[in-house]
């Protein structure tokens, strides 16, 4: 029997390790000792500081959580181990799995994507928030050419820049409120913009900072008929959305985007695994080590996470180390 031990959300901005006793894998399940995890900055905190609205507590729960909104709650998916017991075929291997933050769990087979060799422990964690970022780019199916503004240069929106940079013949600014961004951006083959210097007139406008002001900025610099795709989450805080003015003349599309289901366009297609399997082989290129700023061991948890959160301009991925 193996201990595990996990960290809960007790109570909101209150987190604690908790010790329990694994069971042994069933057939068709594997025993993993995690290696690293990731602290998804937004959803992980609104759920640490318990802003998960009633009505989405069933909608927001993950993989293997424990324990139910506002909490006692066991969260997190962006966890990367080597299995330790299980089918011989993946004895040894580094796999992604969306689980919480825990140092040994167990999960079934088809739970677990085998990480590529060519990816790092540390930066396969970003395995969910790019599979977030291959969504959305196909919900807003970028064309040849495009000018594509993307607001928000936190992780999400700094993949979706980074992959939407590769579109032959686009131009892709990334815009942010902190002006140190633009040494990210410039390292993602990107443009950068402060709000009150985004350039106008975009093909397609990508909001993920996650605050009402950045939606604002989105719909202001959004072109004639073009698409505005909102990726931000905002938990339980009411948005105020400027849809006067130009909005109706210029004819905007806006439109959501959330990774719970695979993009219309694919979803005949692709399933969540196929996905997942995408993003991990996107995470062989080494530019995506710019986003991993920070790394603290598990055991510090409880005193890492409210730090993050009452310092939200700052860390993109935090990694969590097990060793």
């Amino acid at each position: 029997m193996t201990e595990a031990r996990a960290f809960w959300t007790v109570s909101p901005g209150l987190g604690e390790i908790r010790s329990a006793t694994l069971r042994e894998p069933a057939p068709g399940e594997v025993q993993v000792k995690a290696l690293r995890s990731g602290i998804s900055r937004g959803t992980e905190s609104l759920v640490f500081g318990g802003r998960v609205p009633p009505s989405q507590w069933q909608a927001m729960r993950c993989p293997f959580q424990e324990g139910d909104f506002p909490g006692p709650v066991k969260y997190g998916y962006a966890s990367v181990g080597m299995v330790e017991a299980g089918p011989a075929h993946l004895l040894g291997r580094r796999i992604f799995s969306l689980h919480p933050h825990q140092d040994h769990y167990i999960v079934p087979v088809d739970a677990v994507t085998v990480v590529p060799d060519a990816v790092p422990d540390a930066r396969a964690v970003l395995a969910a928030n790019m599979e977030t970022a291959v969504n959305g780019l196909w919900d807003a199916a970028p064309r040849l050419g495009d000018r594509i503004a993307v607001v928000g240069a936190g992780v999400v929106g700094g993949l979706v820049a980074t992959l939407a940079a590769r579109v032959p013949g686009a131009t892709v600014e990334l815009i942010d409120t902190n002006p140190q961004r633009a040494a990210l951006a410039s390292q993602l083959g990107c443009r950068f913009a402060l709000p009150d210097q985004a350039t106008p007139d975009a093909d397609l406008v990508i909001h993920a900072s996650g605050h009402p002001d950045g939606l604002a900025t989105a719909l202001r610099i959004a072109g004639f008929e073009a698409t505005v795709l909102e990726m931000s989450w905002y938990g339980d805080r009411p948005v105020s959305v400027p849809l006067g003015e130009a909005f109706h003349a210029r004819r905007l599309n806006l439109r959501s985007s959330q990774v719970g289901a695979v993009a219309t366009a694919q979803r005949a297609r692709w399933t969540y695994q196929r996905r997942l399997a995408l993003a991990l082989k996107l995470l062989a290129d080494p530019v995506f080590d710019y986003f991993l700023t920070g790394e603290s061991r598990f055991q510090d948890l409880p005193h890492t996470l409210p730090r993050l959160v009452e310092a939200p301009g700052g860390e993109l991925c935090h990694v969590i180390h097990y060793n």
